[in-house]
């Protein structure tokens, strides 16, 4: 597992529950960043793109949680719930598909929280204010990760951005024993080539990307 903690802890556990011989190495540490959001008369609903988000957004989310909340995945949805938020609704699919849900239900104005990296997506003619509440800053080297991987270990990858960190710290001559298994087709991409095999997850969650383990051990 490459994800940062707490995030980490979670999927560890549920893949030793499914028999996985799991251990983990973050590729990031996450922080709390001080924020001020939009006056919440000023926004129809909240969008959560990361479970972080919600575990780091601190007491100011207080002042959203009578508003609507859209997360992607349900991991981010347990965490939006868990901060407060009564109505939360998710997609699996990603935030590009998660914009004209909002869309179709008259939101218009849509306060997006966040972590300071955040991709790009088309906001289809929506209002997205982004209020960036946590950073994931780098950690660990090459030497200290090349030690742990051995022939035929999977690679659970839960971000784009820590697919291209794994790409940078793993180079080729190293890649064609271990596999990859990413939450997403961007995360897949961002690993690189020369594995011995890259798949992305049907969703994006654990218990999806552990089915794609479990296939690959068969």
């Amino acid at each position: 597992m490459l994800r940062p903690d707490p995030g980490a802890e979670g999927t560890v556990a549920k893949a030793r529950e499914a028999g996985f011989d799991a251990q983990s190495y973050p590729l990031f540490l996450v922080a709390p960043l001080p924020w001020t959001g939009p006056e919440p008369h000023l926004v129809d609903a909240v969008m959560f793109t990361s479970a972080n988000g919600a575990r780091l957004g601190g007491a100011q989310l207080a002042r959203y949680t009578h508003l609507p909340a859209f997360a992607v995945g349900g991991a981010t949805a347990q965490a939006a719930r868990d901060a407060g938020f009564a109505s939360v609704e998710s997609g699996d699919d990603g935030v590009q598909q998660l914009v004209p849900v909002l869309a179709r239900q008259g939101h218009r104005n849509i306060l997006h929280i966040s972590g300071r990296d955040i991709r790009t997506f088309d906001p289809q003619g929506l209002r997205i204010v982004s209020a960036c509440v946590y950073a994931a800053v780098e950690r660990g080297n090459a030497e200290d990760l090349l030690a742990l991987l051995t022939p035929g270990m999977i690679l659970l990858v839960h971000s784009p951005r820590a697919g291209g960190r794994l790409a940078d710290l793993v180079p080729l001559d190293r890649r064609s024993h271990l596999h990859i298994v990413a939450i997403s087709a961007a995360a897949q991409t961002n690993c690189g080539e020369g594995w011995a095999s890259a798949s992305a997850a049907a969703s994006p969650n654990d218990h999806a990307m552990l089915a794609l383990a479990a296939g690959l051990c068969e």
